[in-house]
């Protein structure tokens, strides 16, 4: 159990499909230190630091490219910090694309 001096606790799970018809990948990412079955630990909790607003979905007044970037879709969800996250991913357009491309390391680690 947590005591006040712990650090909020992050435990994330990250699923991606290259393609509707494919398995999914499924990776867990800890924080403090960067751990889990995550490839690249390190650099996910890194990317998700530096993405502004990482686990929010493109506002719906948003003006995007319709440009099509891919099949691929993915989810994070779980706890970031001792918030609860929930989000979804995918390359349907250029705001999406950006929102995928901000979070590489944590969506394409391999």
């Amino acid at each position: 159990m947590p005591t006040s001096d712990s650090p909020p606790q992050t435990r994330l799970s990250v699923t991606v499909w290259d393609r509707p018809d494919a398995e999914p990948r499924t990776f867990e990412l800890t924080e403090d230190p960067p751990a889990g079955t995550h490839p690249r630990p390190e650099a996910a909790v890194a990317a998700i630091e530096a993405a502004p607003r990482p686990f929010e979905p493109v506002p719906r007044d948003a003006m995007c490219t319709q440009i099509y970037g891919g099949p691929q879709r993915a989810v994070i969800e779980g706890m970031w910090r001792g918030q609860r996250v929930h989000a979804s991913y995918d390359k349907k357009n250029g705001c999406e694309i950006a929102r995928w491309k901000a979070l590489g390391a944590v969506l394409d680690p391999e």
